[in-house]
């Protein structure tokens, strides 16, 4: 489908404005936070179908967020007291680098294309392909990180620190890691690359080996879902007390005198970590790892 046509443009519309009315009667998203929401995902569907994904993470991980919400609340304390409704940063932490890349495409390039990287790379379509294999990394990155972190918290088993592998972290530490977690994000990833996978049928496109795609998508979910980690185990504050047995974040406005950090260091915020791992994961995704895994035989 061609960017901004009536047909994208009504689509867009209407994608918008679903998610607009689902996240204000849910009141998963402030004011403001609709409002960024429902531009983001007007420009991502109005440049092509493959934008679809944006409401499909929405939906997926505001169903894992919410999954055993009491049980979470147990293990970190952050979630214990963060009942607000996310706001336009948050949103854009996690959406503006592949708004960037889908307008590049739109404006640069044109209309969706399939997925091909030919040893000729004249005619654009390399270039295309690499913008949307780094919109799709993206993509696969933020859903994998969401299930890890929300459904990994649940694990049985103690996390280990990224960075210390054999080092056992309580639940919740910024950089640990699980075996649960570790699944949900290729999971996670493979879900954005069977979504895209039936939204290059639904445009006509010839899509790639669907298998191909699925493993890109899974493979970009677990190298964004470590990046993340990695950050989270480097830059960011874990701070854990004994008493109560709770996780807390050094950006968190209820940390007890009595919580010790455990890891890291204080220079980023969760949305940060979250916008670099992402944009980390896109560029390495679409101009390196997929020219390599599709490139032409």
């Amino acid at each position: 489908m061609d960017p901004f046509s009536i047909s994208t443009l009504s689509i867009a519309t209407l994608v918008a404005t679903a998610l607009g009315l689902r996240a204000t009667k849910k009141k998963t998203l402030t004011p403001l936070g609709v409002a960024t929401g429902c531009t983001v995902g007007f420009l991502l569907v109005a440049t092509g179908l493959r934008g679809m994904n944006l409401l499909f993470f929405y939906q997926i991980g505001t169903m894992a967020t919410r999954f055993k919400k009491s049980i979470k609340e147990k293990r970190d304390a952050t979630l214990a007291g963060d009942h607000s409704a996310r706001g336009a940063v948050q949103v854009l932490c996690v959406s503006l680098t592949t708004v960037v890349l889908s307008l590049v495409h739109a404006i640069w390039i044109g209309r969706e294309r399939p997925v091909a990287f030919p040893k000729d790379r004249s005619d654009g379509v390399f270039l295309a392909s690499c913008l949307t294999c780094a919109v799709l990394a993206h993509h696969a990155t933020c859903l994998a990180d969401t299930l890890a972190s929300e459904l990994g918290i649940l694990s049985r088993r103690s996390p280990v620190l990224i960075t210390q592998p054999w080092r056992l972290v309580p639940p919740g530490t910024n950089g640990g890691i699980t075996i649960t977690g570790t699944i949900w994000s290729i999971a996670g990833g493979a879900m954005i690359g069977c979504l895209t996978v039936v939204m290059d049928w639904l445009s006509g496109l010839s899509p790639l080996n669907a298998t191909q795609m699925i493993f890109f998508g899974g493979t970009m979910g677990l190298v964004g879902s470590m990046l993340d980690s990695l950050l989270g185990a480097t830059l960011q504050s874990s701070y854990y007390d004994e008493d109560q047995k709770l996780i807390y974040h050094a950006n968190s406005d209820n940390v007890p005198k009595s919580a010790k950090c455990i890891s890291g260091i204080n220079i980023l915020t969760n949305e940060q970590v979250n916008f670099f791992s992402a944009l980390a994961s896109a560029l390495l995704g679409g101009f390196v790892i997929a020219p390599i895994l599709f490139r032409e035989r």
